[in-house]
């Protein structure tokens, strides 16, 4: 699978006008499946290469794989250039403020009437409809889509611990564009495919609207839920250290009272099946803490283990570039960064979670320098060495070698 060539969309041209994550996401999904995905950046390059703090890692996640190149979009030689890239594409992917591809003539109703096969991918905060013209971003749709509701305490809403709406956002954009070329094979027509922040917001959060549909009563936020399982929750033990543990079937019940000598546990009535331990889960939780309290996590994390329960570690995402699944099963790949202080430092990646025939995909490319391929693309196109550096003394376009 690590040869290009054999990847399922080896050969796919995909023009992309995108910044932050949603779109950076959908490309990154098509490039993760081989298809060539060709960054178009303003002149000075993406503004995301240069956030800072929760931002400062957007760039090198979502951008793998892909080429670059800068190009002065104002200017109608630059306009031009972009149309000419977009005529070899076979998609095209965006996720800049309704309007914006409108205004330069490159939005998909303009496009499909010049290149009737064009699979034209729009990212946006909302679906078009009452609030397509509010500016979205990931925590705007948690706090109005019941997602911060859901996580934070029930007086405090809290957003979600990672971009959740922008990276799903870009990865149904990127499953719509595989269905429109598995479309355009029967019909011969491309089309558009939209994808928002909001809506992928709701189907996220749709459990709980159905799980009011089903039981008249409103979801209760995560730390106040009234939960399917009597143990399933993180318990303080020895020396301070914090575990998650669940049990959740009857069976593991059973299992997890005889592992740790809890014999009374078992011939108490009112445990005797998951539904009456969660009605009794106000004594039960202290009680087990109380149990507990004294081993230590390493102990209840070997026990778990030894008797198939489900258990986990509390860890941050920086001691993820430790953990030892993730590096047997080459979950993480290398890769330069290539902006800020750290500019040319080799650190690694989490790639997509899946396998296909046994192996995942991997990091064919490090995320590139600003206009690192901009000649070389233009050449291709079919512009000689003279136009290009017309190009270049003009300012529509800057090479990598200029930064």
């Amino acid at each position: 699978m690590s040869d290009p060539i054999n990847l399922p969309y080896a050969g796919l041209r995909v023009i992309e006008f995108t910044h932050m994550v949603m779109g950076p996401t959908c490309g990154m999904v098509l490039a993760d499946l081989g298809a060539e995905v060709i960054k178009i950046e303003p002149i000075g390059g993406d503004k995301t290469r240069n956030l800072v703090g929760s931002g400062s890692g957007f760039f090198p996640m979502f951008n793998r794989n892909k080429k670059s190149i800068e190009l002065d979009l104002n200017n109608e030689l630059g306009k031009d250039i972009a149309q000419k890239l977009i005529a070899t594409a076979d998609v095209v992917v965006e996720n800049f403020k309704p309007g914006a591809m409108a205004k330069l003539g490159l939005d998909y109703a303009t496009l499909k009437k010049i290149y009737p096969r064009l699979i034209y991918a729009s990212h946006k905060g909302f679906l078009p409809g009452p609030y397509e013209h509010r500016t979205a971003l990931d925590e705007v749709v948690q706090m109005m889509g019941g997602l911060a509701y859901m996580t934070g305490p029930e007086e405090k809403p809290l957003r979600a611990g990672t971009s959740i709406n922008d990276i799903m956002g870009g990865v149904f954009g990127a499953v719509g564009v595989l269905a429109a070329l598995k479309q355009r094979d029967i019909t011969g027509v491309g089309q558009e495919i939209q994808s928002a922040l909001f809506e992928n917001n709701i189907f996220l959060v749709g459990q709980h609207m159905m799980q009011y549909a089903v039981t008249g009563k409103a979801a209760k936020p995560m730390p106040n839920r009234i939960s399917a399982w009597a143990i399933y929750d993180v318990f303080e033990v020895a020396h301070g250290e914090k575990i998650f543990l669940a049990v959740v079937t009857d069976s593991q019940w059973q299992v997890f009272c005889n592992a740790f000598n809890f014999h009374d546990l078992l011939e108490d009535p009112s445990l005797i099946t998951n539904n009456l331990r969660v009605q009794s889960r106000g004594r039960l939780i202290p009680e087990i803490h109380q149990r507990l309290k004294d081993f230590d996590a390493q102990y209840i994390s070997k026990i778990f283990e030894e008797n198939g329960l489900p258990f986990a570690p509390i860890t941050r995402p920086d001691q993820l570039f430790d953990d030892q699944h993730l590096q047997a099963t080459r979950g993480l790949a290398p890769i330069k960064l290539t902006d800020g202080e750290n500019k040319g430092k080799s650190t690694f990646t989490p790639l997509l979670p899946f396998t296909m025939n046994g192996e995942r995909l991997p990091v064919r490319v490090n995320p590139p320098l600003v206009g690192e391929h901009t000649g070389n693309i233009l050449e291709e196109i079919g512009y000689s060495v003279e136009e290009i550096n017309q190009f270049l003394n003009k300012g529509i376009i800057k090479k990598q070698e200029e930064n």
